[in-house]
């Protein structure tokens, strides 16, 4: 029998109990739906979080200090000293706290984190109007500020806040730039570093942000950075933290990678669900057809004839509902994008594994059946009422 052959008795079987084959489908549309569905959610948070991280700077290590003992920090000179490591670019130490910001009658509590210039290349920070902040800013303590667009629109609704003054625990600060819109700058101030200590109270800094030449460098950066520390908490490891953006990066896609994979297994057992769902039906089917099965054989059918015949309406059906599944899964992905924050991102590679694997489901779940039927003696099988 012919491939064209088998399709078309498989699909005329297919027509002739919508009903059945109808259900019999909703298990594999369900199950690669979902797969698909979940699956994109999962490499949408990766994307998502993974451009986040690398919006945080290039080449970007993270120094973060608890101290022990009485020494819980480090001063700006000794922040400033990393700039002297072989393979930094800059160095850009932070000292932050929340403060109550006001404007008129409008007040925000706010978070205020004081920056040196080289926060603008390190942090990649930048502003859409305005300047940022310059190294005299910081030299001689002025009392200048960035606003994030957040904070700008609590506080000065939709007019420009660049040349305008606004109030941080009762100090009179000048707003001379805006900043561009950044998931982790846009409810903040940002003020002159020296500033900042004064207006927080806060002498000893903790957060020191640095930027390697190249990215190449950052773990030859982090290893003397480490070493450096070492030497000012006196071989204390617990009293620092250094971070690599690519340790940060690989720490993320592992734990997305693992929530997709979770995902796409859990959708999974509902493709196997409906594999066994079209075994079941399969079955039912070679017994009403018994008869039928007994006259083609005994007018000359082959046993391969009969198993491709029933084999071929297994995969019809897998191979529909994961088309259909296809169309269900993506266009529930562009309905989550657009009522919720989620980040849906669909690839091609799951759409195929989604569609390769229904059919898969087919092939496997419908042997046993298919088998069942060429297995039929004639006589027997003309017997059957």
């Amino acid at each position: 029998m012919k491939l064209s052959q088998a399709f078309k008795m498989a699909w005329k079987s297919i027509l002739s109990n919508k009903t059945r084959t109808l259900l019999t489908m909703l298990g594999i549309i369900i199950g690669v739906s979902c797969v698909i569905l979940l699956v994109s959610v999962g490499q949408g948070a990766t994307s998502a979080v993974t451009a986040q991280v690398q919006g945080l700077g290039s080449n970007l290590l993270s120094v973060s200090i608890s101290g022990r003992g009485v020494q819980t920090s480090v001063t700006y000179e000794q922040a400033q000293s990393f700039q002297d490591i072989e393979g930094v670019n800059a160095v850009a130490p932070t000292v932050s706290g929340n403060v109550q910001a006001k404007n008129g009658n409008k007040n925000v509590n706010v978070s205020v984190e004081g920056i040196t210039a080289d926060y603008e290349e390190v942090r990649s920070t930048k502003v859409q109007s305005g300047r940022f902040i310059l190294p005299i800013d910081v030299d001689y303590s002025q009392k200048v500020a960035l606003i994030g667009t957040e904070t700008a629109t609590d506080l000065f609704g939709t007019s420009n806040p660049v040349g305008a003054y606004v109030m941080l625990n009762g100090m009179r600060f000048k707003i001379v730039g805006l900043l561009e819109e950044k998931s982790t700058s846009n409810n903040t101030i940002k003020i002159p570093l020296t500033s900042a200590q004064r207006l927080l109270r806060s002498k000893g800094i903790r957060t020191i942000y640095m930027q390697a030449e190249t990215g190449d460098l950052t773990s030859i950066v982090k290893a003397r950075t480490e070493q450096k520390l070492s030497q000012i908490f006196r071989s204390t490891d617990d009293s620092y933290t250094v971070t690599d953006q690519k340790e940060m990066l690989k720490t993320v896609s592992s734990i997305t990678d693992t929530l997709s994979i979770a995902l796409g297994g859990i959708a999974g057992i509902s493709l196997i669900v409906g594999g066994i769902g079209i075994m079941n039906i399969m079955l039912v089917s070679v017994t009403e057809r018994t008869r039928e099965i007994g006259i083609r054989k005994s007018v000359g059918a082959k046993k391969r004839d009969i198993l491709l015949q029933f084999l071929m309406e297994s995969i019809v059906i897998s191979g529909i509902s994961g088309m259909i599944g296809i169309l269900v899964g993506l266009g529930g992905g562009v309905l989550v994008s657009q009522i919720t924050s989620l980040t849906v991102q669909a690839s091609l590679n799951i759409i195929l594994i989604s569609f390769g694997f229904s059919v898969f489901i087919g092939v496997f779940f419908g042997i046993f059946p298919a088998n069942k039927a060429a297995n039929l003696k004639p006589v027997d099988a003309l017997r059957y009422d």
